[in-house]
């Protein structure tokens, strides 16, 4: 299982390929994973909101999870697999943390319950509950998606829960994550792209990032160039990746990442589930630049 000290570096939110009539894709899900181990990230996240979670079923969950074990051995590699389960439902959040656990799980991406807008002492128990089933959880903090916005001492107090290892902080700028540094908070991975460097200036312990789905090698170079002390590299191949980010973005994530990684011939199709919709004719000319 993954420990708090571990949680460091590039982790990939990957996404779920599916084929033409909407199925899971297991064989281009493979061949992602493979790659991704292979490019030498840190941490892979099966079922995240990149792999339109809401719209994965159970069996699909086991299937994704068996598979990426399968890349892992493959590679040869040990990268800790999350898989993410949190819900706007304490029950379902449970039971789905209890299910990735019994899958081998490392640890567990629980998103803050979104739309109903629960109080910060329900959000408080709600991680309380899900952290008393045994497999690490990372928090996971993204407000303008869950409509919810965490007070400072609400994450102090949910990442000193025991069973809480670290937080992805995908808030719209770096105050959190500087703020928890100041207080030697535990590890916080930075989740909003266009915030990479400047989240770890500000004492982030590495990303969790969807766009190094695609380019993956720069992300990871850009990452160990700012741990090796060589902050002034790192900063150029983050400014160079910055106008990528953008255009991944531009559009509901990840129709734009499918799109390329269609184009690569990494991925079969670039099939989404409904509501999400394929990019705009106009997006694709400018993503085509990267291929």
């Amino acid at each position: 299982m993954l420990k708090e000290k571990d949680l460091h570096g590039v982790y990939v939110p990957i996404i779920t390929p599916f084929d033409e009539e909407g199925e899971l894709d297991a064989a281009s899900f493979y061949n992602l994973a493979y790659n991704l181990f292979q490019d030498g990230i840190d941490g892979l996240v099966v079922n995240g909101t990149t792999g339109e979670s809401p719209t994965i079923a159970s069996d699909e969950l086991g299937v994704m999870f068996a598979t990426a074990q399968a890349a892992r051995d493959a590679a040869h590699v040990h990268v800790p697999l999350v898989v993410g389960t949190g819900t706007n439902d304490t029950r379902s959040t449970v039971r789905k943390t209890e299910e990735a656990g019994k899958l081998g799980a490392d640890s567990v991406l629980v998103v803050v319950p979104y739309y109903n807008k629960p109080s910060q002492q329900g959000i408080i128990e709600h991680f309380r509950r899900v952290a008393s089933v045994g497999v690490p959880v990372i928090l996971y903090e993204v407000p303008h998606r869950t409509g919810v916005k965490l007070e400072l001492n609400t994450v102090r107090t949910i990442l000193e829960l025991d069973g809480v290892i670290g937080m992805k902080d995908s808030t719209p700028n770096t105050k959190l994550v500087s703020e928890l540094t100041r207080l030697g908070s535990k590890p916080i991975l930075c989740g909003e792209d266009t915030l990479l460097f400047e989240a770890l200036q500000s004492g982030a312990k590495g990303v969790m990032s969807a766009s190094a789905n695609v380019q993956t090698e720069r992300f990871i170079a850009f990452y160990r160039h700012f741990l090796a002390g060589q902050q002034e590299k790192s900063k150029v191949l983050f400014e160079e990746l910055l106008p990528l980010i953008r255009l991944l973005f531009q559009e509901p994530n990840p129709a734009p990442l499918k799109w390329l990684l269609e184009q690569q011939s990494v991925i079969e199709s670039g099939t989404l589930r409904l509501p999400l919709m394929p990019v705009s004719e106009g997006l694709r000319v400018n993503l085509a630049s990267y291929l």
